[in-house]
């Protein structure tokens, strides 16, 4: 018997509202379906609770069906038949979805019986249903259409971006594995021809920009907002924080973490200058070579290999997890090798019917592409500790808590990287990387975060005046080691390689809170690794059926980003960062 075979493969739960031979081929397929909702007679609470029940049966449909279109999409962003099947969900259903959907939210919220529905859960969801319609307007669904319309020719774009080095074409991700090659002219040539090729379309990149700011700000104003932030906060349902404390977080990582992030710089360059001295000064393309002079890791080769050592990190754990992975891999849910055509990045996909997510990703053999396994994989065990609950909107985390699993994930599972690393010095320095890049991205969560407030703020800004300010912003936050001398041009354009300023704005200060969470429960499972664990899969286990700061709680984690508070976790990484660096010197 085979591994799948002694798998419990998850069935689609029955379609009982919706009915089991549904087929979407137009509006017309769903709008009875929403019209029956709306017309339904509700007397009682259990006819509420069922009604909920039908609802997120037909979106949860509904949600599948688009997640599908958008999977296959990203995997083969040159086939047009593909990218029409995506762009007719967007156009044909999702405007009078929207429109439906936000008049079965006035339906739930007037309900007499709503105030007798007060199991777990509900408060959440209602507070969440409120904020949408307040922020609804019937004008901003065909500006909606057209910016996500708009918002997924980025992909295609940057998907299609390739350079060719030694004779060979390589897409970008393929490209920066040397930028870890010991040879500085290596890295210099890969370096030069990827920020070559991205230069290229900078100017298309800056077009596409500026239309996506220009929507995103007339949505905001058609919904009675100042700005576009301001609206995203809303429609993020953000309600355990405020702008002004994304401001106090970007200056306590200023305070608390570049000094950490300039003294790993001014290491870096003094260990290179030991075997190079023309390393003077450092230069971008230095940034992820081996200080030692070692070959780059390479902890897998194959994206089958990839995944089987994931598997067995995750057993590690808990068998529970490593049977996600296998139940996904049984399915077929994983797209992990990069090729040319896909969509750049990486992504945990959930499939709201069925329960089992799908994982897109661009591996070549990178230790940046074990993160992202793990990461992503991270979010897969959240959708399979999520898929029971009856609800779609309790199984909707905010990306808060969402980040958080996949997050956490990284770091809980690196005391099992020696699957992936048999030679203990390879895996120290695997250790010691990713550490590392912790303290670099916080950093980074702050710059973006910043100049997305700072953009949505000054929504007329030139062109000019973005390269100017972001310059300013990166500056803040990037270490004073590093020289861009002579690629300032290159420089101004950097923001353009991340891909949330275009698909999905404010989406990336999740990253850092959650940075913050991952490390304290980390701390919590070296500490008592079955407790640590246990307090992990809880919080996740809620799905959004509690406020932000009770899941962090459930972790035994605080929800807090404050100066105080950033500086105690970053002591707690330094002092692993040391440890490890000791352990190599022994």
């Amino acid at each position: 018997m085979t591994a799948n075979q002694t798998l419990n493969l998850p069935a689609r739960p029955t379609r009982s509202f919706i009915g089991e031979t549904i087929e979407l081929s137009s509006w017309d397929d769903v709008q009875p379906l929403y019209e029956e909702l709306l017309d339904r007679s509700i007397d009682n609470d259990e006819e509420l609770k069922q009604w909920l029940i039908d609802r997120s049966e037909l979106e949860s449909y509904l949600s599948e069906n688009f997640a599908w279109r958008y999977i296959r999409m990203t995997c083969d962003t040159a086939n047009e038949e593909l990218v029409d099947k995506l762009n007719f969900f967007i156009s044909e259903i999702q405007p009078p979805m929207t429109t439906f959907g936000n008049e079965l939210d006035l339906r739930a919220v007037n309900s007499p019986f709503l105030s007798e529905l007060t199991d777990d859960g509900y408060d959440v969801m209602v507070r969440g249903m409120k904020k949408a319609i307040e922020i609804y307007r019937d004008e901003n669904i065909p500006l909606q259409t057209e910016l996500q319309t708009e918002e997924r020719k980025y992909g295609a774009i940057v998907g299609s971006m390739t350079v060719a080095i030694d004779g060979r074409e390589m897409t970008l991700p393929e490209a920066s594995d040397r930028l870890q090659s010991t040879d500085r002219a290596v890295r210099e040539e890969a370096w030069r021809k990827i920020w070559e090729r991205r230069y290229q379309d900078h100017e298309v990149l800056d077009q596409l920009f500026d239309r996506l700011r220009d929507l995103r700000n007339q949505i905001a104003i058609n919904a009675g907002f100042a700005n576009f932030r301001d609206y995203s906060f809303a429609a993020l349902g953000r309600f355990d924080y405020s702008p002004q404390d994304c401001v106090n977080f970007h200056d306590s990582v200023a305070r608390a973490v570049v000094p950490l992030v300039n003294k790993v710089a001014e290491e870096r360059k003094q260990k290179l200058q030991e075997a190079d001295p023309s390393v003077d000064p450092l230069r971008p393309w230095d940034a992820k070579v081996d200080v030692e002079g070692r070959a780059p890791l390479k902890p897998f080769s194959t994206g089958n290999e990839l995944l089987e050592k994931t598997i067995v990190c995750f057993d590690r754990l808990d068998r529970e997890l490593g049977d996600d992975l296998r139940i996904m891999r049984a399915m077929g849910h994983l797209d992990l090798e990069s090729r040319k055509g896909k969509a750049p990045g990486g992504y945990n996909y959930p499939l709201e019917e069925i329960g089992v997510p799908f994982i897109f990703m661009n591996a070549t053999s990178s230790l940046r592409d074990l993160v992202t396994m793990v990461h992503e994989g991270g979010h897969a065990v959240h959708s399979f500790l999520t898929r029971d609950l009856s609800l779609k909107a309790f199984r909707n985390p905010p990306m808060e808590v969402a980040e958080l699993a996949s997050m956490s994930m990284e770091l809980l599972s690196m005391d099992h990287w020696d699957v992936f690393f048999d030679n203990p010095d390879e895996l120290r320095r695997a250790k010691l990387q990713h550490l590392e890049s912790i303290i670099e991205t916080l950093p980074w969560v702050a710059t973006i975060d910043k100049f997305q407030h700072w953009i949505y703020e000054h929504p007329s800004h030139t062109d000019a005046e973005r390269r100017e300010r972001w310059v300013q912003i990166y500056n803040q936050f990037a270490d004073t080691v590093t020289s861009w001398n002579g690629f300032a041009f290159y420089q101004e354009y950097v923001w353009q390689r991340q891909l949330h300023l275009y698909e999905v704005p404010f989406y990336y200060i999740e990253y850092g809170i959650a940075q913050l969470g991952a490390i304290g429960v980390w701390r919590n499972y070296r500490r008592d690794p079955k407790a640590g664990l246990a307090g992990y899969k809880n919080a996740l286990s809620l799905g959004y059926k509690a406020p932000i700061r009770e899941i962090y709680a459930a972790a035994d984690v605080p929800f807090d980003f404050s100066y105080d508070h950033i500086q105690e976790l970053m002591g707690f990484v330094w002092s692993e960062i040391e440890s490890l660096k000791n352990q190599s010197a022994e």
